[in-house]
This record gives C-alpha cells, structure tokens and sequence, in this order.
C-alpha cells in the first residue's frame, strides 16, 4: 500500500485536518501532565533540510523524541544531493532505511519528486509554495484560544508568499474566510487563488482586510532566499506594517499571529507583538503537538 504523504493540505481531507488538530490539543495535554506516550518507540524520522530552520527542526526533532523514536538530521552537505545524486535515487534509499522523511527545500516539484519514490511518508516542512505544518499549528491555536473557526473573518497583511498560499488551502479546508492585503505585484499564486473561488479576496488595503477581522496574520516581508531584495521590498510594504492602529481595526477579541521569526518594527512593531492579542508564542510552542499529531496519524497503525 502507497504511504499517506503530507505536502499541502488537500493531502488530508477537511474531516481528518479537524482530528488532527483534536488529537494536537490532547497530545499537549498528555505532555503537560508528564504522562508518558511512545507510540513511535524505534522509528526514525529522517529530516532533509536545504533551508535554514529553529521552530520546524527543533519541534521535529523533539516530536519523535518524545514519542520514543530518533531523527537523524541531514544537510545537502552530509548527503550525496549534494553532489548531484538525483532526488529519485536518493528517495529510494533514504525511505527503505527510515520511517518517515521531513523535507524543507526550495522548489516544491522536488519534494513531489520525492514523494513519488518514496516508500516512507514524506512531510513537507516547507517549500516555495506552501508551509502546511504551520497552519496545522495556527488552526490549533486559534481553536484554543477562541473557540471554532468556521466561518471566522481572517485578515493577512503583506507578501503572498508561501506561507500565505497554505492559509489560502486552509480557508477552503478549515471553511474560514480570508482578505489577503499586499501590494500590487506581490500577490499571491494565481492558480491558487482561482481554484479557491470567493472564499479569498485579495486587496490591496491592509485597512479593508483587518476592519472586523477575528484573526490577523502576517510574515517576513523578504522570505529566504529573497534577502537581495529586502531593501526594495522594505519601501513597498512599509503601508502593511500590523501596529496598534491597524489591529485596532479588528475585532476588540482579535488575535495576532505570525509565524516568527519576526523583524520587529518592519512588518510588525514590537508592542503588537507583546500585546494581549497576540498568541505567538502559543501558536510557535504548537508546532511541537501538531506535528506530534501528524506524526502519529502518518505512522502508527
């Protein structure tokens, strides 16, 4: 039988996205009352990083830990995709010798490639196009700090980039509405936002995407990989700042997100971030049980 991969999350139907974000609060629960749980007892995760990573290494790392497993981390540099083995070859092997495999890359056609040949589930643990273990997180967290989801008003201020295109997936699998505000030429994947219908709308007014909004979400406004731009990219978003006056706009009960790391005083000041309203570091301690979730569901049987 063909593993169950995770790349986007249309890899998992909206009913299994909300059981997991379920099983996520149970598994911190047990953790938090010191129960011991290790249902991946002599697993090994395989992590494939070409970016850098703190948030989605480390909860990685500690998820299968504290399941009982191992994770052995790789670098193009301690691998032979280094030096030119094809992604198909390395597949292969790596998935005959580990038990599931988390890629962090750039292109997203290579973790497809790599999914294709492999034998173990592979995670996306982020690519160019989308960043799904995040939202899994984000949802986790909204749901635990006010309730249901469904049909809340979700705001995103700033680049259309990866992490923006798993929110645009997620409102069509979560049932959220989302306003995306960026500016002009910096918005989202077309095919995207085309596939998921009305339930978007794309602005080019942070103000219109806030006023009401029950959630509000922003990003780095230079990814990785996009640093030479970061000078040009510091003028064009200056009006997508979030500060007290933008979330202001909200919802008196809105809550700020952002999936770190954050450049305070560029896309959002530091008093936002260290307001009552904002749940980051709640939403970033969540990448650990979401992805001990994903886990779970993707390897014990």
């Amino acid at each position: 039988m063909s593993p169950r991969h995770f790349l986007t999350l249309q890899d998992f139907s909206p009913t299994e996205l909300r059981q997991l974000i379920q099983r996520a609060i149970e598994l911190k629960t047990i953790l938090k009352q010191g129960e011991r749980y290790e249902p991946l007892k002599n697993k090994v995760l395989a992590i494939l990083f070409t970016k850098s990573s703190t948030r989605t290494r480390v909860s990685l790392e500690t998820a299968i830990s504290q399941f009982g497993g191992n994770s052995i981390f790789l670098s193009p540099k301690d691998t032979q995709l280094g030096r030119g083995e094809p992604i198909e070859d390395t597949a292969r092997v790596l998935s005959r010798m580990v038990d599931c495999v988390a890629i962090r890359t750039y292109a997203h056609e290579d973790i497809e490639t790599f999914a294709q040949y492999s034998n173990s589930p592979v995670i996306n643990a982020l690519t160019d196009m989308c960043h799904p273990c995040q939202l899994l997180a984000d949802v986790q967290t909204y749901i635990e700090q006010r309730g249901e989801i469904q049909g809340k008003r979700v705001a995103w201020v700033g680049d259309g980039n990866n992490v923006c295109h798993s929110y645009i997936l997620a409102a069509q699998q979560f049932d959220f509405n989302l306003i995306i505000a960026t500016p002009k030429g910096y918005e989202p994947n077309s095919a995207l936002l085309a596939a998921a219908g009305d339930r978007i709308q794309v602005t080019h007014d942070p103000s219109e995407a806030v006023t009401d909004a029950d959630w509000v979400n922003t990003d780095v406004w230079a990814s990785m990989g996009q640093e030479d731009s970061h000078k040009k990219r510091l003028q064009v978003f200056e009006p997508y700042q979030v500060n007290s006056l933008l979330m202001s706009l909200a919802k008196p009960d809105a809550v700020f997100m952002h999936c770190l790391p954050a450049h305070r005083g560029e896309e959002v000041t530091a008093d936002v971030m260290d307001s009552q309203q904002s749940v980051v570091w709640e939403q970033a301690e969540n990448r650990l049980h979401s992805q001990k979730a994903l886990l779970e569901f993707l390897l014990v049987k």
